[in-house]
């Protein structure tokens, strides 16, 4: 009976799921629109970054600097002049102004070290950061190639040979995609199950749980089973569909070992969102509360920054977060092509933390159960 029960209720989630245009519109975009435009635009890429060049110098070097800015790093440079260099700053048409001086040229053949004045706008924080990089590699770059075939030049005592291992093209959109969808796995697995129940208490449909010969063990194991196989479901298909089929992103690993992983991460995931759908009374309530949990799970995650960089007193303690091993599974299986083998404690962390959840979640689910009735 305890799992017909638990079948019967969470079939009736799936219904009340699918009349919630909402929350149908949230999955939809979450795992398509949100993971195309998260890897095609990310905002920490350097893309098409408006560049303006005074040539004080007009020689060969400089016309080889000028030509070595193209897209999609950079628009095409525009050629200005010293007055109307810092106009345009002003009103923003460029993020970095290059003036090269006159003899500057002649100065490096020489053996000088002249100097290229470089003026970046740093309110576009992400790009002048990102673009500043670029142009000092693409500036030093031409200027040793241009050294190199007008005087000999000493041969570097060490020679670095770059193997550069699962992407090998730097492409950034393979980072951006498969790690928009984990973090989208996490937000909506906890917003999903959190909302189902505030839809409950606010609907009044909760009370007629109450008087039904069911446990409140199987009404939240059915919220928790029917969350998880929607944001499962919508996974793989946003996986096969979006992320190797329209981004063309390869995957490396197996996609039925990660999805495996996805489902002990759901099993943690979605306790976690009953729990918080317990202390709020409110769907705004509920709102905010989701948003003091789920920032800080996905900053310190390892996702957005790699945890070695982070203090050792953070990384230990988000050694009990969920999220930070599902991104090490997620990281390992699909990006290095991890077998089982590599990212079993990584399973097994994440059904430990699942079980102390879980519980944690029914006594929770419990005492508010008991204070309804």
């Amino acid at each position: 009976m305890r799992l017909a029960n638990i079948l019967h209720l969470g079939t009736k989630e799936l219904r009340s799921l699918s009349r919630d245009p909402i929350m149908l519109v949230l999955i939809l975009y979450a795992f398509t629109l949100s993971v195309y435009w998260f890897a095609t635009a990310m905002p920490e890429t350097l893309n098409k970054a408006p560049i303006a060049i005074v040539d004080e110098d007009r020689s060969p070097l400089s016309g080889r600097i000028v030509a070595a800015f193209y897209p999609p790093y950079f628009v095409p440079p525009v050629m200005t002049s010293w007055s109307e260099m810092d106009t345009g700053m002003d009103a923003g048409r460029y993020t970095f102004t290059l003036d090269i001086p006159s003899n500057f040229q002649r100065d490096v053949l020489a053996g000088r070290r002249p100097r290229i004045q470089l003026n970046v706008d740093a309110t576009r924080m992400t790009q002048a950061f990102t673009g500043s990089g670029y142009i000092q590699a693409i500036v030093t770059g031409e200027v040793s190639a241009f050294v190199r075939k007008n005087r000999m030049a000493a041969a570097p005592p060490v020679d670095l040979a770059l193997r550069v291992k699962f992407n090998p093209n730097l492409n950034k959109s393979w980072f951006g995609a498969v790690m928009e969808v984990i973090n989208n796995i996490a937000i909506l697995s906890i917003v999903l199950t959190g909302a189902a129940l505030i839809r409950e208490r606010e609907h009044g449909t909760i009370e007629h749980l109450l008087v039904m010969p069911i446990t409140p063990f199987e009404i939240m194991a059915a919220k928790v089973w029917t969350m998880a196989l929607a944001v499962l479901g919508s996974t793989a298909l946003s996986l096969i569909f979006v992320v190797q089929g329209l981004l063309k992103v390869p995957i490396e690993g197996s996609l039925t070992l990660f999805l495996a992983g996805t489902a002990l991460y759901l099993f943690a995931a979605t306790s976690m969102g009953i729990f918080l759908g317990t202390i709020a009374r409110s769907m705004p309530q509920f709102g905010l509360l989701a948003m003091l949990v789920l920032l800080p799970l996905q900053m310190l995650s390892g996702g957005v920054t790699p945890r070695e960089s982070m203090p050792h007193l953070v990384q230990h303690v988000m050694l009990a977060s969920p999220n930070t091993h599902f991104v090490m599974l997620a990281q390992g299986i699909l990006y290095r092509g991890a077998g089982l083998d590599t990212v079993w404690p990584q399973f097994v962390a994440l059904a430990a933390i699942g079980i102390i959840l879980v519980g944690l979640s029914l006594g929770r689910f419990r005492k508010a159960l008991g204070g309804m009735a």
